[in-house]
């Protein structure tokens, strides 16, 4: 997709590239490393990678954004490197096994606990730490705005589940559960409602995923609360991160591919390209089916089994700020979707843009919705066997 986007525009082709492989491979060492220094490190390559790819637009907005990111992103790192720092004072060691258990309840590891808590959050763009979300993401080339939101903002997230799960005592662990899930139930419907009110669609998907995200910090209370572990709920939560980022990042592709097409991407310029551009509108379609949660889609199964989880535990807050998230998903993706099928405007006039744009935006949606289809391959991918009663 990104050698087609970028076909018209050599230099900012020529620093994607490396910053791209710098990216990926910055997330590849922080998933694989168990060191909780290491992870710092791993999210700076990662960070300083992603300001810099929302910087190749070029545009003062992009700028703007990418400038406001990483101050945002700095701060996040200061945090998380001072709770780091404060935790080897305590425990002489920085591997998760080896932490396990180790650290006892002294005001220096409370205070370590809520500085590498804090951020981390601002790192996921979990409210209210989301202001830098939607600038950067919107105003990045269409590829590096799937990357963000589909992985980057996901790392921080997985870092906290693996301190969650070695390093943070219990005591912690049932204090912090119920502060993450009611902050990721107010991103939940703050984030929708933002969504609701965007002008373009790059701007309404950057919202949608800061809702989305909230979601996800549903496995805390759900997993790690005083209700005890929830296999439901663990694998409803990482199936969720899966399919959000694979139709999270068509809708970016497919936005890329309007903008290319019809030279913005406002409401305006969607109507009439369900005509003109059948492939493309229906990558848009099906992006957001799984997006809204909608059968059959991968985003149904997630936000299915998070659904079931509370209800099993009887917590009526989270299955109500699910059903309200459902709904407002449905409303701002229907308020884009319309105009694909209204008629083309007389005086419509749309450019020429790579193939591969649409084609690479409709794998990943239909891939999004066959993630509904074929639900045990993809749990039994994602959650090891004997997880059932916990870690």
């Amino acid at each position: 997709y990104a050698r087609g986007y970028f076909a018209d525009q050599p230099k900012a082709s020529a620093a994607f590239w490396p910053l791209w492989f710098f990216l990926w491979g910055g997330l590849y060492a922080l998933f694989l490393t168990a060191d909780i220094f290491n992870f710092y490190v791993t999210l700076e390559v990662v960070s300083l990678s992603a300001v810099a790819l929302v910087a190749i637009s070029g545009t003062p907005s992009g700028l703007t954004a990418s400038l406001r990111y990483l101050l945002t992103a700095l701060t996040g790192s200061l945090l998380y490197l001072l709770g780091v720092g404060l935790i080897y004072a305590q425990a002489d060691v920085l591997d998760l096994e080896l932490l396990r258990g180790v650290l006892g309840p002294t005001p220096a590891t409370h205070a370590a606990y809520v500085c590498m808590t804090l951020g981390l959050l601002i790192k996921a763009a979990l409210f209210p730490f989301h202001t830098w979300l939607p600038p950067a993401h919107s105003q990045a080339p269409a590829p590096v705005s799937a990357a963000l939101s589909a992985l980057v903002v996901k790392g921080a997230f997985y870092i906290l589940v693996r301190l969650h799960l070695t390093v943070w005592p219990e005591q912690v662990r049932i204090g912090l559960a119920s502060g993450l899930g009611a902050l990721g139930l107010v991103a939940v419907i703050w984030g929708s409602l933002q969504a609701l009110r965007q002008p373009r669609l790059k701007l309404m998907i950057a919202y949608s995923t800061v809702a989305q995200v909230g979601y996800l910090f549903l496995i805390f209370p759900l997993c790690f609360g005083t209700d005890g572990f929830s296999a439901v709920a663990w694998k409803g939560a990482w199936y969720h991160v899966v399919s959000h980022a694979v139709a999270k990042a068509s809708l970016f592709l497919a936005a890329g591919a309007v903008l290319h097409a019809a030279g913005g991407d406002t409401r305006a310029h969607l109507r009439g390209l369900g005509e003109r551009r059948p492939l493309l509108a229906t990558a848009l379609a099906l992006a957001a089916v799984s997006i809204m949660g909608l059968p059959p889609s991968g985003g149904f199964v997630g936000k299915w089994l998070l659904l079931s989880a509370s209800l099993s535990i009887g917590a009526w807050w989270w299955v109500g700020g699910l059903l309200l998230g459902g709904l407002l998903s449905a409303a701002y993706n229907f308020r884009f979707l319309r105009e694909l099928f209204r008629p083309a405007p007389d005086d419509l006039v749309l450019h020429d843009e790579p193939k591969v744009l649409s084609r690479a935006a409709l794998f990943l949606a239909v891939l999004a919705l066959l993630m509904g289809l074929f639900t045990g391959p993809v749990l039994g991918f994602l959650v090891q066997p004997g997880w059932e009663g916990g870690p």
